[in-house]
C-alpha cells in the first residue's frame, strides 16, 4: 500500500482548474490501492476513510460532487426517531452516535442543532408512546450536545409554533436533532479527502472495468468535458454510486449481491414568515412522517416516499407529489400554505436494499456491503446521517484485495477542513466584519459555510471589492463566493455553482435565473470561459430552470420526467452505459 503522490497536497484540498489537470495525469500514470467510484456523500467519505488510513486513492465522479441524492435530502443529521417504530435501535444508537461527532468535533460549522415540535393529539396513549420513544432517542445519543426533550401543554406547543391550529393538538414534545447543507457538506469531506492526498475528480465517468483474468484491475474512465479517455489502475474498485449501484455492476459484468431500488422524496421551500413558529414541526403522515424543517430564512417541508423508475439523474417532482406535500402540512397549519407561497422545489432518489416489501418506506435503511468480485466492491443503502460508518466497513471489505496490513479507521478524529479554529472565529466574528467592512451577520452566515476557510475565501476579494458585493437577485451570498465555488471547490459548470455550492436554485422563486448571467461571467474569470462560452452555459441553466418548472405541473411521473429531460446535460460527453 503505497503513499501518495509528492504533489498530492501542494493545492492544501483545493478543486480548481491547476488541480484538475494534475489529477488527469495522475490518474492515467500511477497506481491506486483503492479507486472510489461516485462522488456522493458515501463515495466522497470512502475516498477519506481510504487516504486517511495510509492508502493510495482515486475518487471519480461522472458528474458533480453531491449532484445525485447528496444534495437533495432533508438535510437533518438525526438518528431516525421513526425507526425506533421499527425497532431498528442499531441504525438509530449508530446514527445518533455520528450527530453527536459531527456537531462536537468533526463538522461543527457546517452540522447545527435544530429543535422539533412533535404535536399530541391523543390524549391517552400517544405522550406516554412517544414520550418513551424520544427517551430511548435522548439516551441513545450518548454525550449530549443538544437539549434532552421537553413537555408542552397545548398553550405552551402553541407559543413555540403559533402558526399551528388550536384544535390540531393536545399538547406536544420538543426534542432536537442536526441540521446541515448536504451538498456543502459532501463537497466539504470531498476536499478534506484531497487534503489527505487523494486525487479527486469530478466530471470523469467510469466507461470500463480493467481485467486480469477473473480480477477487477482498475476502471477506464472519459472526461465528460472534452472525451479524452484514459486507464485507472488500482487493486480495488469500490462502487459507490448509490441509485447507480446496479447500473455500475452491470458495465463490470459482475453479477451484484443485492439490488437497489429508487425511492422518489420530495421536498417544498417556503419563506420563513410563512409559517409563524421557533422551532420546527414532525407530523405524522399514514405512511410516514412529514418534516417541517428551518431553513435559514426558509422553511424545508417534506418529504414523499414513492417508487421511481425513471431518468435517475434527474428525478422530477410532479403537481401531485406537491400537493401531497401541503395537503398534509396543511392539516395542522391556521393559515394554509399555496403553491403561490413556494419558492423552491427539489426530488432526490433514496438508494434502498430492495427487499420483499413492495412499499418503498418499510424497505430497509440499513445499508449492504459486498465484494462482488475479485478487486470489486460495492455498498448500498444506508442513510446521509451514517456516511462515515459506511465508509469504513467499503474499505473494510476491500482490504481482502489490498497487500499489506490495513490501519483501522481513523475519520472519527479527522475533523473536515473548515472545522479546525471554527468556534475561535465565531467568536471574532465582529473583528472579523469590521476588518472587511461587511455586517457581522454576513461573517456569521460565511462562517457557518466555509468555517476557518473564510480567510481562503475573502483572500479572492483582497483586491477587488467588488466581489464582497451580494449577487444579483440572491443576496444571501457574496459574489466572491461564487469565484471560489470554481476556483476551490470544483465546480465547473453554473448549475454546479447555482445549485450545489449556493443553494440559490431551491432559495429563491426565480430559481436561480436572475443570476445566471452575473454568475457565469464570474466564473468564467475562473475557468476561461469566453463570451460565447459563458452565453452557453447562463442558457443551459435557464433551460434547466424552465424544465424542472414545466415538470412540476405535470400530473404523474411519466410526463414529468418528459418535461425534466427535456433540458439539455451540462456535461454533454456523458454517455448512457446500460
Amino acid at each position: 500500500m503505497g503513499g501518495q503522490h509528492s504533489t498530492a497536497d501542494r493545492f492544501g484540498g483545493a478543486l480548481g482548474p491547476e488541480q484538475r489537470e494534475r489529477a488527469w495525469a495522475d490518474l492515467g500514470e500511477q497506481r491506486f490501492d483503492v479507486v472510489v467510484v461516485g462522488g456522493g456523500v458515501v463515495g466522497v467519505g470512502t475516498a477519506l476513510d481510504a487516504a486517511t488510513r495510509g492508502l493510495k486513492v482515486a475518487l471519480v465522479e461522472a458528474r458533480d460532487l453531491a449532484s445525485g441524492t447528496s444534495s437533495r435530502s432533508s438535510k437533518l443529521f438525526h438518528g431516525g426517531l421513526r425507526y425506533l417504530e421499527q425497532l431498528e435501535f442499531g441504525l438509530v444508537r449508530e446514527a445518533l452516535r455520528e450527530r453527536e461527532l459531527m456537531l462536537t468535533r468533526l463538522a461543527p460549522h457546517l452540522v447545527k442543532p435544530v429543535s422539533f415540535l412533535y404535536p399530541l393529539s391523543n390524549r391517552v396513549w400517544e405522550r406516554p408512546y412517544t414520550a418513551a420513544g424520544l427517551f430511548l432517542y435522548d439516551t441513545m445519543g450518548g454525550a449530549r450536545s443538544v437539549p434532552g426533550q421537553k413537555h408542552l401543554s397545548r398553550s405552551g406547543a402553541l407559543r413555540l409554533v403559533p402558526a399551528l391550529k388550536r384544535d390540531a393538538l393536545i399538547g406536544g414534545i420538543r426534542y432536537f436533532d442536526a441540521i446541515a447543507d448536504d451538498a456543502r457538506h459532501t463537497m466539504t469531506v470531498a476536499r478534506t479527502a484531497a487534503h489527505y492526498g487523494a486525487v479527486v475528480r469530478t466530471s470523469t465517468q467510469v466507461v470500463g472495468f480493467l481485467r486480469e483474468s477473473d480480477r477487477v484491475t482498475g476502471v477506464r474512465v472519459r472526461d465528460v468535458e472534452d472525451g479524452r479517455e484514459t486507464d485507472v489502475r488500482a487493486e480495488a474498485v469500490i462502487n459507490c454510486t448509490g441509485v447507480w449501484t446496479d447500473e455500475l455492476q452491470r458495465v463490470s459484468g459482475s453479477r451484484g449481491r443485492f439490488r437497489v431500488r429508487a425511492s422518489k422524496g420530495v421536498h417544498i421551500v417556503v419563506p420563513k414568515d410563512r409559517i409563524i413558529a421557533e422551532s420546527g414541526l414532525i407530523l405524522r403522515t399514514e405512511k410516514s412522517v412529514l418534516f417541517v424543517i428551518p431553513w435559514r430564512n426558509h422553511w424545508i417541508v417534506g418529504t414523499t416516499d414513492t417508487d421511481w423508475n425513471l431518468d435517475l439523474a434527474h428525478p422530477a417532482a410532479t403537481r401531485a407529489d406537491i400537493d401531497y406535500i401541503l395537503d398534509h402540512v396543511n392539516t395542522v397549519l391556521a393559515r394554509p400554505l399555496t403553491h403561490d407561497d413556494i419558492e423552491g422545489v427539489y426530488a432526490g432518489l433514496r438508494p434502498l436494499l430492495a427487499g420483499e416489501s413492495e412499499e418503498t418506506s418499510k424497505l430497509s435503511r440499513e445499508h449492504a456491503v459486498a465484494r462482488v468480485s475479485p478487486g470489486l466492491v460495492a455498498i448500498a443503502g444506508g442513510k446521509y446521517t451514517t456516511y462515515r460508518v459506511m465508509a469504513a466497513d467499503a474499505v473494510d471489505a476491500a482490504s481482502v484485495d489490498l497487500p499489506g496490513r490495513l490501519q483501522p479507521s481513523i475519520t472519527d478524529q479527522v475533523p473536515l477542513l473548515g472545522a479546525d479554529g471554527y468556534h475561535a472565529l465565531v467568536n471574532q466574528a465582529d473583528l472579523l466584519a469590521a476588518e472587511h467592512g461587511l455586517h457581522p451577520y454576513r461573517v456569521r452566515h460565511l462562517l457557518d459555510r466555509y468555517g476557518s476557510l473564510l480567510h481562503e475565501v475573502l483572500e479572492l476579494a483582497k483586491d477587488r471589492p467588488d466581489l464582497l458585493k451580494p449577487l444579483d437577485g440572491a443576496a444571501d451570498y457574496l459574489r466572491v463566493e461564487a469565484v471560489y465555488a470554481a476556483s476551490h471547490e470544483g465546480a465547473l459548470h453554473l448549475e454546479d455553482v447555482l445549485a450545489r455550492r449556493l443553494r440559490v436554485s431551491i432559495e429563491y422563486p426565480h430559481r436561480g435565473a436572475d443570476s445566471a448571467r452575473q454568475v457565469a461571467d464570474l466564473v468564467g474569470e475562473v475557468l476561461g470561459w469566453d463570451e460565447k462560452t459563458r452565453e452557453h452555459e447562463a442558457q443551459l441553466y435557464l433551460s434547466r430552470v424552465a424544465a424542472e418548472r414545466a415538470s412540476q405541473s405535470e400530473a404523474d411521473d411519466t410526463a414529468a420526467d418528459a418535461s425534466r429531460i427535456a433540458a439539455p446535460e451540462a456535461r454533454d460527453k456523458l454517455t448512457d452505459l446500460v
